[in-house]
């Protein structure tokens, strides 16, 4: 018996941590919670603590890898991250929102 409530419990702890539950970037975009800036970097369309919980870890990682390869390339982390841009919105998913260079907000 002991053994079986142990096995749940694993089980209930490893369900909570499960990041299946979490709020994704694409589910994000899809939903319209999310958008492509042209600066390379993603922007909460709609504020919640979850949006922008996510908002702010994509960002921290792109600066981070933007960074990275501008050391790298010898080029301004700026400009990595806006031609980092233009990809990222040349491969949303139709429906998806982004802004052009004007900061005019479209959807793809």
């Amino acid at each position: 018996m002991k053994s079986y409530f142990r096995s749940l419990s694993v089980l209930f702890l490893a369900l909570l941590a499960f990041p299946a539950f979490a709020l994704d970037l694409h589910e994000a975009r899809s939903a319209g919670q999310v958008g492509e800036k042209a600066d390379g970097y993603a922007a909460a369309l709609k504020s919640s603590p979850e949006v922008t919980a996510l908002v702010a870890d994509v960002n921290a990682k792109r600066k981070q890898e933007y960074t990275r390869i501008s050391k790298e390339n010898g080029q301004p982390a700026d400009v990595v991250a806006k031609l980092a841009a233009v990809q990222i919105i040349q491969n949303l998913d139709p429906g998806s929102k982004y802004q052009d260079e004007s900061g005019s907000w479209k959807t793809r």
